[in-house]
């Protein structure tokens, strides 16, 4: 919350003291023999409703004493409840409902003590339980509806972080597609072409005779070309993931998540494909156990090879809210998480638990070391 923010809070429950204490006052005033302490009651039951964001159940008490203490005083009308009243909603509105509903119980005995028996009493003491009951069910009812806000506002921060990641990853995947594009043709194309030059060249000077500038030409653009091509390249390639999965889980853990990792087999350098392979698989599947799985816990399982010893075995399990009977529907992660993984020659398994949860499982040959 801002500064800002407590500011106008601040402010409001100091304009709703005094707006309850300056309505208790006019009351009290309209009332035969209100004295001096029956002021002083209501002036500290309504100023105490100022803290209420801090102590509601402290201004709660000192309410439905000073209340109390009040009625049984001076036997004022119904306007006497109003800082009671107040307490009661701010406790509710909080999840104190039995004390609330305590501390409105505690007044209307105290209220119906002033005139037993007489039909006058008994008619207000029940207009009084109504306002009370009021007051603890919309102080619940602001409840939920804040606790609703403050869902839909995550909800939709988290659904435009989960779009902005997903446009990086895709356009990052385009760029890594290109280059490798590049890489395959252009670099051989552009390698075949300079290299004939340079053998024309060596030929030329070897039997005495004038090398051609156009075969110099050719030789000197060609490897200029190779230059341009290996800078675009490594701009292409800026994207490649700079960490280890112990980052990803240390990252996960910082933004609430319940993330565990275990490393097992002899952990050693991987072949550059095969690593950011791992690493993608990984973050695909924390980020959406953050999405999906709700307060769950995560386990995240490599393996190099204990079981198998051509296979890194990747494990990824939370306990959280998916269903075997309903399956998701594959989206973009799953489905860039399953090609990385094929095109690797290795299996990957994204389905919930029986015992519930979800359960990513990524088998991918080690193949050479490096």
């Amino acid at each position: 919350m801002s500064g800002r923010q407590i500011d106008r809070g601040r402010l409001a429950d100091v304009i709703l003291a005094v707006v309850v204490g300056a309505l208790g006052m006019t009351a009290a005033a309209f009332d035969d023999g209100t004295q001096a302490l029956d002021h002083a009651f209501i002036a500290l039951a309504s100023a105490a409703l100022a803290f209420h964001r801090a102590a509601p159940r402290a201004v709660l008490a000192v309410a439905t004493v000073l209340g109390t203490a009040y009625v049984l005083h001076a036997h004022p009308g119904p306007l006497a409840a109003l800082p009671v009243l107040g307490a009661v909603h701010t406790a509710a509105r909080v999840g104190h409902r039995g004390v609330a509903a305590a501390g409105g119980a505690v007044f209307l005995a105290g209220y119906v003590a002033t005139g037993p028996g007489t039909q006058e009493v008994a008619e207000r003491a029940g207009l009084l339980a109504g306002w009370f009951l009021c007051a603890v069910v919309t102080g619940l009812a602001d409840r939920n509806w804040q606790a609703y806000l403050r869902q839909t506002e995550q909800r939709a921060l988290e659904a435009e972080r989960t779009r902005e990641e997903a446009a990086l990853r895709r356009a990052g995947e385009e760029r890594l597609r290109i280059a490798r594009e590049l890489h395959d043709s252009l670099t051989h194309s552009i390698s075949i072409v300079k290299l004939q030059a340079g053998v024309a060249v060596h030929l030329a000077r070897k039997r005495g005779e004038e090398v051609p500038p156009a075969l110099l030409a050719i030789q000197e653009a060609g490897g200029e070309a190779m230059r341009e091509l290996r800078s675009a390249l490594q701009v292409l390639r800026a994207d490649e993931p700079t960490g280890t999965p112990a980052l990803l889980v240390e990252r996960a853990r910082a933004a609430g998540l319940a993330a565990g990792l275990t490393v097992t087999g002899d952990e050693r350098p991987l072949p550059q494909a095969l690593d950011r392979a791992a690493y993608r698989i990984v973050q695909e599947a924390l980020t959406n156990a953050a999405r999906h799985a709700g307060p769950a816990k995560v386990m995240v399982r490599i393996d190099y090879g204990t079981g198998n010893e051509g296979e890194l075995t990747i494990d990824v399990d939370d306990d959280g809210a998916a269903d075997p009977a309903r399956p998701p529907t594959p989206g973009i992660g799953l489905t860039g998480m399953r090609e990385r993984v094929t095109a690797l020659g290795g299996t990957l398994s994204a389905t919930p638990r029986a015992e519930g949860g979800f359960s990513v499982r990524a088998r991918l040959p080690l193949g050479e070391t490096v």
